[in-house]
């Protein structure tokens, strides 16, 4: 169950219209990793969360939190819509070709939704669950969380260093905080969890089932040597399990490729006769 409080999470107010903005500002909302990717993912990793209660209340704190921010997000480029120029309007619902070329208006924001918020990207694309990874392992859906939450910092950092509005930039530097933050979470629980279970995601398959001669090393599939010198390259592994070995001219393990011909029914390219085709 779910309570709606009337007042936002925080400021979501422009100090003038700018619908081109606006339409920036889709991306961090319905994008790839936007708000409702993250707002998603979390809460379904809670509902399906089968750990201990503080990681399944953990993701719903957060998820819920994103929920906030969707909001905010919708709220803001609602408002960047209102008052809208009567010619940008017009430009935009006019020739979406030009529009989109010139980078303008987004003439959904006229034709779609009547001013407000969508669930797309900033060029349109609709946001869909493929962006959102819940696999009911907490080890690595908490890697994936991090990854979401470093690539949607990075580009609500683009979009502040693209703004000019006072109200905008005071919104997103509170998203980029809070940003900041769940980042920091999500280290604190790989960590927790490296700890406790291992580093190796999943940590329950039996390792003496696994190749373990081709386990640790790295294998350089380069012109030059370069890679050799990173730290996956030489040392203990990072699982502590073993070291890490260089491979400099990697050898071929398997047999040449080949395949059996296909019966004649499935009409492939065969050799031999062919039948009398005229």
């Amino acid at each position: 169950m779910f309570y709606h409080i009337k007042e936002m999470q925080y400021n979501a107010k422009p100090s003038c219209p700018d619908p081109q903005y606006a339409k920036k500002l889709q991306e961090i909302l319905g994008g790839q990793f936007g708000e409702i990717s993250v707002m998603m993912q979390y809460l379904f990793q809670g509902w399906n969360c089968r750990g201990e209660e503080k990681y399944r209340d953990m993701l719903f704190d957060i998820g819920t939190e994103e929920m906030a921010h969707v909001e905010m997000l919708a709220t803001m480029i609602a408002r960047l819509l209102d008052g809208a120029p009567v010619s940008a309007q017009e430009e935009a619902a006019k020739d979406p070709i030009l529009e989109a070329a010139m980078g303008g208006m987004n003439p959904q924001h006229i034709i779609v939704s009547g001013l407000g918020a969508t669930p797309t990207d900033s060029v349109g694309y609709p946001w869909n669950s493929r962006y959102t990874i819940a696999s009911g392992n907490l080890l690595a859906d908490f890697r994936a969380n991090l990854n979401a939450e470093s690539q949607g910092r990075l580009q609500a950092v683009r979009l502040y260093e693209l703004a000019d509005d006072p109200g905008v930039k005071d919104m997103l530097s509170f998203l980029i905080a809070r940003d900041t933050m769940h980042q920091n979470q999500w280290l604190a629980a790989i960590a927790e969890l490296e700890a406790q279970d291992g580093k190796v995601v999943p940590v329950t398959f039996p390792r003496n089932l696994e190749k373990r001669e081709f386990a640790y090393k790295f294998m350089n599939f380069s012109r030059g040597e370069a890679s050799k010198f990173g730290r996956w390259a030489s040392g203990p592994s990072m699982d502590g399990c073993s070291t890490f070995q260089y491979v400099a001219q990697p050898e071929p393990h398997g047999g040449l490729v080949g395949q059996q011909l296909a019966p004649l029914s499935i009409h492939d390219t065969v050799p031999g006769p062919k039948p009398n085709i005229c």
